[in-house]
């Protein structure tokens, strides 16, 4: 029997319902280090059969990777996207290209506030002045609140990218959102994520193939130099590596 079998079975009644944070924890430690070593699909497979409808994927359109993957694991998956209000033209695309060509049902949440009303409440350009806050404002709150009717929700954070998730687990505890944070692709690296892409003409933001191999906010997002840290081109020249989503 599969782990998501079991996992079906065992879980089926509590899926629309949802499960307490003490539930929820103990599946992240029964099954992540059962899933570890595990493929990104069956990774997926076991969220889904585990948590059904409680169950998303968030991206925020640097590619269509884990959209992709989760789309043929599970067809009409629902797929959360951030509109801070101040992406790339190119992101925007990216996230109408893959709700019109992928089996997903694509959800974009926006924050209270527009871009004007920020503006209006903390002063112009709130990017400049504070950035963490604005990224509490435009990401860490509204992906909180969209989490809500959630247990789970799958990401695209892979250990290669940065020092600071070389422990990221492929099943672990987010603490603050009380939820299940699932990281199929936790162990591929770049080579693998490549791979991917080709062998299934995956959608990926023009952006990556112009120096932007790390895809944020227009205003606090640069190219990056060939050989350079992707990462480095995010919010270059600030004390800041992170939103907050991840940490």
């Amino acid at each position: 029997m599969s782990v998501a079998t079991a996992a079906a079975r065992a879980n089926r009644a509590v899926q629309t319902a949802g499960r307490s944070p003490e539930e929820l924890r103990e599946l992240v430690l029964h099954w992540g280090a059962e899933l570890e070593l595990a493929p990104a699909e069956t990774i997926i497979e076991w969220a889904a059969a585990t948590f059904g409808e409680r169950f998303c994927v968030t991206s925020s359109m640097g590619d269509a990777v884990l959209a992709h993957l989760a789309s043929t694991v599970v067809p009409g998956v629902d797929v959360v996207f951030l509109d801070t209000g101040y992406h790339f033209a190119e992101t925007i695309g990216t996230r109408d290209a893959v709700a019109a060509t992928m089996d997903v049902n694509l959800l974009t949440i926006t924050p209270v506030q527009s871009v004007a009303e920020q503006d209006e409440t903390y002063g112009k350009d709130l990017y400049k002045t504070d950035p963490d806050l604005c990224c509490q404002l435009r990401k860490v709150k509204p992906l909180a609140e969209s989490l809500s009717g959630y247990d789970a929700w799958a990401t695209g954070l892979r250990r290669a990218e940065t020092h600071n998730r070389v422990i990221a687990p492929v099943i672990g505890w987010d603490a603050k959102k009380q939820k299940v944070k699932v990281s199929p692709m936790a162990r591929w690296s770049d080579e693998q994520v490549d791979q991917y892409i080709a062998e299934n003409g995956i959608l990926v933001n023009p952006l990556v193939y112009d120096g932007y191999p790390s895809i944020g906010c227009a205003p606090c997002t640069r190219r990056v130099a060939p050989g350079d840290d992707p990462r480095s081109g995010r919010w270059a020249g600030m004390n800041k590596t992170e939103c907050g989503i991840h940490t």
